[in-house]
């Protein structure tokens, strides 16, 4: 890799914040751990973690004078082997972390690896991106619960991360008003499913005609689909090629908004 030129302290700061968050960031274990994996000191271990880690990632990249190892540390904590099995976290934490390194003109690919892409100088390229789906998403009147997901820190790496974030809102729908705590499409099933009491948990309609009956079997199916198609795509697979371009993003979004007008009016029925 050639040299990278040393981020601010700014940069470093947001990336420590990310890695570090009280909540969602990485454990003080596995600070200390890879911390060490990578060769870096670690000069303040009992301060809190993020201040902790921008400690030692500032400490190295004085010592080195480029970022190089920062970003053999990013790759290093975000090896997609290392989170198999909490796929949502990984796209959440790259999401976050994309945010930061478009400033750099760097981007971390699902793979794990950093990439060059189109120097970012403020929020406003990426603001346009996602004011642009916005406003056409505003234009077709798509549900309010998927509009909120047309963030720029979303959009910064490509439309993937808003996809992904809408259709997680429709299984977080279903188990709200269904009480459920399952997901995917076994949730879909115990929702939606007419099983052998010839009732589900949760109707689109009365269930009394045919065509009623085929209604809600075929939105039951549309959201079998999106998760199958828009969701489940990535959440065994360490590595993944996935374009997903404005127009698939405007399409698919309008796909989630109708499934989330119908959930709106869906009634829970006495199954239990």
């Amino acid at each position: 890799m050639a040299v990278i030129p040393t981020f601010d302290e700014a940069n470093l700061q947001a990336i420590s914040d990310i890695l570090g968050a009280t909540d969602t960031g990485l454990t003080g274990s596995e600070i200390g751990r890879s911390l060490h994996e990578c060769g870096f000191p670690d000069p303040l271990p009992q301060m809190t973690k993020r201040h902790r880690l921008y400690a030692a990632l500032a400490e190295k990249q004085n010592s080195d004078r480029c970022a190089n190892s920062i970003l053999n540390f990013i790759s290093h904590v975000m090896n997609p082997v290392r989170h198999v099995g909490s796929r949502d976290y990984f796209e959440t934490e790259r999401g976050k972390l994309n945010s930061v390194l478009a400033f750099s003109g760097l981007s971390l690919g699902e793979d794990g690896k950093l990439r060059a892409v189109t120097t970012a100088r403020t929020l406003t390229q990426a603001e346009a991106t996602a004011s642009a789906l916005r406003k056409a998403l505003v234009e077709r009147r798509v549900h309010a619960d998927v509009l909120k997901f047309c963030r720029a820190e979303l959009l910064v790496d490509n439309y993937f991360h808003a996809v992904f974030e809408a259709a997680k809102s429709v299984a977080e729908k279903l188990r709200q008003k269904t009480g459920l705590g399952s997901d995917g499409s076994q949730l879909v099933d115990e929702a939606l499913g007419i099983g052998k009491a010839g009732c589900p948990r949760l109707a689109f309609n009365t269930l009394t005609t045919e065509s009623e009956r085929n209604e809600h079997s075929g939105l039951m199916n549309l959201i079998k689909g999106l998760f199958g198609a828009f969701r489940n795509t990535t959440a065994h697979a360490p590595k993944i090629h996935w374009n997903v371009t404005e127009q698939d993003a405007l399409d698919i979004l309008t796909t989630i908004s109708l499934v989330h007008r119908r959930l709106d009016t869906a009634v829970r029925t006495h199954i239990p």
